[in-house]
């Protein structure tokens, strides 16, 4: 898929022939690297997925460059340590500018992407993705040059949801989410969605993010007594002293979860407590040896230890950037923001090697993909509880 054809080199061709003709610029393109730059959290509070998403973006470079780069270009990955503030993500976003005129950015939060938004398109040379899914982002209109490697928060929700309501119709369900921006994006339309499904959503929750007492709340969750428990907003605290208390006062809920929750490592340091909690996971876990997947071989080959969700993430972010890139240079295009973002949008029935279970497009901003997995103690693995899900 990324080595020289015919076809791309009558591209390299053709560029070549019209840099000769005055276009100084595009030959220069023509010659260099393709740069992916990223800020990236290696250090702070979510060092752990910083240090997975480079390990993925890292890998999918050196599969690309080591099948001969894409028409013959070599990608380069130069990236600078956030420790997941805005203040050092804007400032890496500059210096990598200035020094490097990345044409792929991975940015580490949904306040860095915001805030960099106009400049990025005051520049108008790169596309960019990241760690957020938040739901503000799925927007062409005032996100153009952004996407994300897989569904919004609401999507989430809305996969969530669609499983609920097939497994147990007017089933009653329950939101519980942290106090941030990022607990709150998805709650008054995904109420507005389960009502639409037939569920009815009986007690929706707010706590701070981490541990936290919650035995006032857990006594919410028992008057309502709801068949479904989706926590949304955490990573992993307070979501184990929810069900732990919640079991003890014998309430029957299922407890579910959204992506930054559902790293199998990170479930399993929930011990007996995480045995059937579920979630929505946009991609194969690492383990999975389901139905033909090469591209989780080539990984397992590369890294014999388990890799999390969030080097799932990068590495997926990675491929797609670069078949924006291939698909823009296959057209004899330049490579500027804009025309990789509508390279991007071509992208219809893709297959991504198994990362994610079915082939996937990208119409706007996102890809409205998942399937609810769910813990097995026993295994201590997530295992798959439905088919893969696509939303309209």
């Amino acid at each position: 898929m990324l080595t020289l054809t015919r076809r791309s080199l009558g591209a390299l061709a053709l560029a070549a022939g019209l840099a000769a003709g005055g276009a100084a610029p595009a030959r220069a393109q023509a010659a260099g690297d393709i740069v992916l730059g990223g800020s990236i959290p290696m250090t702070g509070v979510f060092a752990f997925a910083g240090i997975g998403i480079h390990a993925g973006i890292s890998d999918y470079v050196k599969i690309v460059n080591d099948a001969g780069g894409v028409h013959g270009r070599k990608l380069r990955y130069v990236y600078e340590d956030t420790a997941y503030k805005v203040d050092a993500s804007v400032a890496a976003f500059n210096k990598i500018a200035a020094q490097e005129k990345p044409n792929l950015y991975y940015g580490d939060s949904t306040a860095f992407s915001k805030t960099i938004n106009p400049e990025l398109e005051r520049l108008g040379s790169a596309i960019m993705a990241g760690a957020s899914f938040a739901t503000e982002l799925n927007d062409p209109a005032k996100f153009p040059l952004q996407f994300m490697a897989g569904p919004d928060y609401t999507e989430m929700f809305g996969i969530l949801l669609r499983y609920i309501a097939n497994e147990k119709p007017n089933a009653k369900v329950a939101f519980v989410h942290s106090d941030t921006e990022f607990g709150r994006d998805p709650i008054a339309t995904s109420a507005r969605r389960a009502g639409e499904l037939g569920l009815k959503v009986v007690e929706t929750i707010v706590t701070p993010p981490g541990s936290v007492d919650v035995s006032t709340e857990v006594l919410k969750l028992r008057r309502a007594a709801p068949d479904y428990t989706i926590f949304h907003g955490y990573v992993l605290a307070p979501i184990p002293e929810f069900i732990t208390q919640a079991r003890q006062m014998g309430i029957a809920s299922r407890w579910m979860g959204t992506f930054w929750s559902m790293d199998n490592s990170m479930v399993q340091q929930m011990g007996e407590m995480a045995d059937g909690f579920m979630g929505v996971m946009p991609y194969r876990y690492y383990y999975d040896d389901e139905g033909q997947a090469p591209m989780l071989a080539k990984i397992r080959q590369m890294r014999p230890d388990y890799q999390s969700t969030a080097y799932m993430q990068g590495f997926l972010t990675a491929m797609l950037m670069t078949e924006a890139v291939k698909r823009t240079l296959d057209g004899g295009q330049e490579l500027t923001g804009k025309n990789l973002k509508a390279a991007l949008n071509t992208i219809r029935d893709f297959d991504t090697g198994g990362i994610i279970g079915v082939p996937i497009s990208i119409p706007g901003n996102s890809i409205p993909v998942g399937r609810i997995y769910r813990a097995d103690v026993q295994k201590k693995l997530m295992v798959p509880a439905s088919d893969w899900i696509t939303l309209e």
